[in-house]
């Protein structure tokens, strides 16, 4: 059976892209994105499997 780790990560509107990229390159996977507590920002939750 797999195991995964999670984590959450707030996302600036205007860094998005490079947020999740740094993130992708560690082996993180997006599962979704949700506001935040502001217009200005979001919430991305990731996941990857434990080694």
């Amino acid at each position: 059976m797999k195991k995964w780790e999670y984590a959450t990560v707030p996302l600036l509107v205007h860094a998005t892209k490079q947020i999740l990229d740094n993130w992708g390159q560690d082996g993180w996977e997006l599962v979704t994105v949700i506001p935040g507590p502001n217009p200005e920002n979001l919430v991305a939750y990731l996941k990857r499997e434990l080694a």
